[in-house]
């Protein structure tokens, strides 16, 4: 009896109607072939990086891409990436294109490890230094001829962490000689303020060429949810109606943030709702409760914290569970470090030492993660007061678990 009432559940579900017929057209690591409302942004880069089919090895070429979170920065640097090295074939350039998540990758000699796997560099087994190791590079595009637009995307990221010695290394390549010069690079940033601390020249390099993604408008938004419906869900689940709705409350223009990540991830969350609840078409309804389930403060931090190492999002879920739990505005380092304990006692996970805790700490609050600072005078001994100005909590609680979860699992 047991069987029979399990297949049945399961068969029922199976037989509910389909909204999604590819979900991964929705996701933030999904590549669209076509950029609605970016052609002005790919001309410039087309622009830029030109002499790679007229003049080849004249320039180095070294272009900004600024913008808000979804503005469509890493989007347009992969599709320029992957367009640009096709066209260069035909015209019988090497062209390679790597694209490197510096969030992920936040010492210079990961940056440089990633760059060499990615141009298919053969690495010896022995150790290099990050100097051998961009030799390498160098002379492998050297010997095969080729070129390469290397992109360090959330380079703020790399620039925060590593410092700007790092920076001056990759942004300066060339400087020291007149070289054949087959590496260019784009760097992706939120905001170049946040490279205000680097020297000005090498500032200068950075902000010679910019390329500035501003916030969607509703209209726009409308255009861009259109063609990544189209691509995602089977004719008939939605209507115009719907996809305006969402438009209107993310456009910049009518108050909303202007990311297209935020408004494509309300209409994967409403069409999931109307289908976990057996219907064929997504209803304004549907769209009003993804908004409430969807923080647009929860979106941002997401995308920042994707690559974090395990235990910076075990921090970060202490500091959660523990905000949730006393119903303070702030928490003392020692507190955090006491719940971070218990933490990973729950998941199976070896607490790292206070020297690494206090660093992941550091390291969130420097990607604007969370607020730390001294508690200064006033306070009995010194200590770091940690907060997170955003929320809901309980919904990046329910996040954090199930990113933790995901990666233990993966074993990453």
């Amino acid at each position: 009896m047991e069987n029979k009432d399990t297949w049945k559940i399961i068969e029922e579900e199976l037989e509910k109607p389909s909204i999604f017929k590819s979900r991964e057209s929705l996701s933030p690591e999904y590549i669209p072939g076509q950029l609605p409302h970016r052609d002005k942004e790919l001309k410039a880069l087309a622009s830029y990086f030109k002499h790679l089919v007229t003049t080849p090895g004249s320039i180095s070429q070294r272009v900004l891409i600024t913008g808000r979170i979804g503005t469509g920065k890493t989007a347009l640097a992969k599709v320029f990436g992957r367009d640009f090295t096709r066209l260069a074939a035909e015209k019988g350039y090497k062209v390679r294109y790597a694209h490197v998540n510096c969030h992920r990758n936040r010492s210079l000699y990961n940056v440089i490890a990633d760059i060499g796997r990615q141009l298919d560099v053969p690495v010896p087994p022995r150790g290099l230094s990050s100097k051998e190791m961009y030799d390498l590079i160098l002379n492998h595009l050297d010997e095969r001829d080729e070129y390469a637009v290397i992109t360090l995307d959330e380079f703020h990221y790399f620039a925060n962490i590593s410092g700007p010695d790092a920076v001056y290394f990759i942004v300066r390549t060339y400087d020291a000689e007149e070289l054949f010069r087959r590496l260019n690079f784009i760097f992706i940033a939120i905001d170049p303020v946040k490279l205000g601390f680097l020297d000005p020249t090498t500032e200068g390099y950075l902000l010679r060429h910019l390329v500035k993604l501003n916030p969607y408008t509703s209209q726009q938004l409308f255009d861009i949810l259109k063609y990544r419906a189209g691509e995602s869900m089977y004719e008939g689940s939605y209507d115009d109606e719907v996809l305006k709705f969402i438009a209107d409350f993310e456009g910049w223009d009518k108050g909303g943030g202007g990311n297209a990540r935020h408004a494509l991830e309300i209409l994967h969350v409403a069409g999931s709702s109307a289908e976990a609840e057996g219907r064929s078409r997504i209803t304004i309804e549907d769209v009003r409760k993804a908004i409430m389930s969807t923080s647009r403060e929860i979106l941002t931090v997401s995308e920042a914290i994707r690559d974090s190492p395990i235990h910076e999002l075990l921090i970060l879920l202490s500091i959660v569970k523990l905000l949730r739990k006393t119903g303070r505005s702030e928490l003392k380092m020692g507190e955090v470090e006491d719940e971070y304990n218990a933490v990973c006692e729950f998941y199976g996970e070896v607490p790292r030492k206070h020297t690494q805790v206090y660093e992941y700490v550091m390291n969130l609050s420097r990607a604007g993660i969370i607020q730390a600072r001294s508690s200064g005078k006033g306070q009995r001994g010194r200590s770091t007061l940690i907060t997170l100005p955003y929320g809901p909590l309980d919904v990046l609680e329910r996040y954090l678990d199930e990113l933790i979860r995901k990666k233990i699992q993966l074993g990453l």
